[in-house]
């Protein structure tokens, strides 16, 4: 499976933009390449740029790996709930008042890269354990369809998205 085997009933349009950014891998793939991507870049992210914003209002570098970490957390959950068959409508949230909530700028750099390594761990094991008729199931988020692997997906791109806005506007 890939990203490219999603059909448009198992997302809504806004989370499109994420599959697209996915590697034409399995989730599982992807998932771990990213995390190699992603710590390759992070663990040697110069430690004077870890509270910088590229412009006023904008995320620090620990409030986007923060963000990173939150929103894995909640499409692994999504997963996890649809591809048990869970038919129960799950909402949306706001990212930014989650990331006002974390205070990752009271956090150590480290401390926020070792949640980081927990949460990728936990979400590839789980991952692991889903079988083709899980990842296939659709249930509800954020007002519209989801499937289990459209969710795993979203999780890979959004994570590659990120990454490309900290090569661009924090490096």
């Amino acid at each position: 499976m890939k990203p490219s085997d999603i059909n448009a009933n198992e997302h809504v349009p806004y989370f499109g933009r994420y599959i697209e950014q996915a590697p034409q891998t399995t989730i599982l793939e992807g998932l771990q390449s990213g995390y190699t991507y992603v710590l390759r870049i992070l663990e040697n992210y110069p430690i004077e740029k870890h509270d910088y914003r590229y412009a006023e209002g904008k995320w620090t570098v620990k409030d986007m790996v923060q963000h990173i970490i939150d929103t894995e957390r909640i499409f692994a959950y999504r997963a996890l709930r649809i591809a048990r068959g869970d038919k129960s409508p799950l909402p949306g949230y706001e990212q930014d008042d989650y990331v006002n909530k974390a205070k990752a700028n009271t956090r150590t750099y480290e401390s926020i890269l070792e949640d980081y390594n927990y949460c990728r761990a936990n979400t590839v094991a789980m991952f692991k354990s889903f079988d083709d008729e899980m990842l296939e199931q659709i249930g509800t988020a954020s007002g519209g369809p989801m499937s289990a692997r459209a969710a795993g997906y979203i999780i890979v791109g959004h994570e590659l998205h990120h990454m490309q806005i900290l090569r661009e506007r924090y490096l």
